[in-house]
């Protein structure tokens, strides 16, 4: 077993105190996913993690980090601090500090978790890289991966979250990093924040933690690009940027979808950028460059940066793309699937909107003559007093006219669902449930399905019922024939 973390070096950490020796070789906060060897961390959230602990250590943990001793515990190992986040917190800050790794922060309205893994398949090719699990990249996450960081990792990525103002600075200040990028700034969390220039100042807020020498990576051709380009300036000693507009260091010339693929040409200082991204869409595009800005700044080869994107695609919920095979004898009788509901909000409909308007259905093999480009869209949540007005602006969306029909579920979708021509109206539910239970009817051979919304729209319930219809051994017969 690696061993993370000693009770000696955990108590010193978090001034807590152990109850008896321990060694541990990861953190974990749920009891249904820990692993043998690692530490509990008893948080209070909706529940109280100190009703889990005696379920932790049953399943193999070899620790917990507790408040106080939970019944039935006695004589366990813990470690006792006053407050279990604060205690997590500083385990945190005790990881980054005994690390040698170069520490890259990520953050921004759209793309930060597909950007944090673009940035683990580059420097992954340089050396030892750690980096968020998931989406962890709130109050407790940054702090998990962080306490989590191998002291002899040779690079962390760590992506930063916010749902509320001030949550971003003492995050960043916590991971310190030696480079820090915002990926865009869009209409995101506007029921906290109220305007744009509100949710910039709080993505600017990470450039506050940078590192002595720190390097900002800042996008252009946004409203608040001034804006973040002056906070990025004030806190490091260089800041990059990039972007589609004249003035930016490192410029999107044009993204080219070619089949599954991006092929992107850039320049900078003059000198052309040529490589792929391996999945559509001018939005995973933007942020490769962005990447690979990064990466030089850090003193990488831009061509190392860019074979090392070929190892990325983007994660499950995040638009990854598969194939259903309906039919294990008949690969033709197929659709294609673009998994993208783990979050939604007008940039990013409008970005998966595109990819699906350039996706090509095929003709002539299911019920219907043509193949369709249809849309299964959830609501987007957080979006403040204007929610109902940006729902049914996106009917209007240039991406739309490409699309054959447009299903929609929740309350919100159905403002946009009314804004559509009746002839594109699909089906409208008031919860994804209701539209999953429908999946049969919702897809045919040939066509593009792409499924987007929040999180708690639940529209993975889609994703779901939609993989239900494949037939479970004609992917492996069909495997590589996408």
């Amino acid at each position: 077993m690696t061993v993370l973390w000693t009770s000696e070096d955990a108590a010193q950490a978090t001034g807590g105190r152990a109850t008896q020796p321990f060694a541990v070789s990861g953190i974990s906060i749920d009891t249904r996913s820990i692993r043998p060897g690692e530490l509990f961390v008893a948080l209070k959230d909706v529940r109280d993690g100190h009703d889990y602990v005696a379920e932790a250590l049953r399943k193999g943990a070899a620790a917990a980090l507790v408040s106080r001793v939970p019944e039935g515990c006695e004589g366990a190992p813990l470690l006792i601090v006053a407050d279990v986040l604060r205690g997590l917190e500083d385990l945190g800050r005790a990881g980054r500090a005994r690390t040698r790794a170069r520490v890259i922060a990520v953050t921004g309205s759209v793309g930060k978790t597909s950007t944090k893994e673009m940035l683990r398949a580059v420097l992954s090719v340089q050396g030892a890289v750690h980096a968020a699990e998931a989406s962890f990249n709130n109050h407790w996450g940054v702090p998990i991966t962080l306490a989590r960081m191998p002291a002899e990792a040779d690079f962390a990525v760590i992506e930063i979250g916010m749902n509320h103002p001030g949550e971003i600075a003492p995050l960043a200040r916590m991971a310190r990093p030696h480079a820090a990028m915002i990926t865009t700034v869009a209409a995101a969390h506007l029921e906290a924040f109220g305007r744009l220039e509100g949710i910039a100042e709080e993505k600017a807020a990470i450039f506050d933690g940078l590192e002595p020498e720190g390097i900002a990576v800042v996008p252009t051709g946004l409203e608040v690009s001034g804006l973040l380009m002056a906070r990025a300036q004030a806190h490091a000693a260089r800041a990059v940027s990039f972007g589609a507009d004249e003035a930016a260091d490192y410029r999107l010339r044009a993204a080219t979808i070619a089949g599954d693929v991006t092929i992107v040409q850039a320049d900078h200082g003059g000198q052309p950028l040529l490589f792929k991204v391996m999945t559509p869409g001018r939005h995973f595009a933007m942020n490769a460059l962005g990447v690979v800005a990064l990466a030089e700044a850090l003193g990488i080869d831009a061509a190392q940066a860019t074979m090392g994107l070929l190892g990325w695609a983007p994660p499950a919920g995040r638009g990854a793309r598969e194939r259903i095979y309906m039919d294990i004898l008949d690969e033709a009788q197929s659709f294609d699937l673009f998994d993208d509901a783990f979050n939604a909000n007008p940039a990013s409909l409008g970005a998966a909107l595109e990819v699906l308007a350039g996706a090509q259905p095929r003709d002539g093999v299911g019920r219907v003559a043509r193949g369709r480009r249809v849309a299964v869209l959830g609501d987007m949540l957080e979006l403040g007093p204007e929610e109902r007005a940006l729902h049914a602006e996106i009917a209007r969306h240039p991406a739309m006219a490409a699309i054959s029909t447009v299903h929609c579920a929740g309350p919100l979708m159905r403002d946009l669902w009314s804004a559509l021509p009746p002839a594109q109206r699909g089906e409208w539910h008031e919860t994804a449930q209701e539209m999953a239970a429908r999946a049969p009817h919702l897809a045919d051979a040939g066509d593009v399905i792409l499924v987007k919304g929040s999180k708690s729209s639940k529209v993975s319930l889609v994703v779901e019922a939609l993989r239900r219809l494949a037939q479970p051994a004609a992917a492996e017969l069909f495997k590589g024939k996408e």
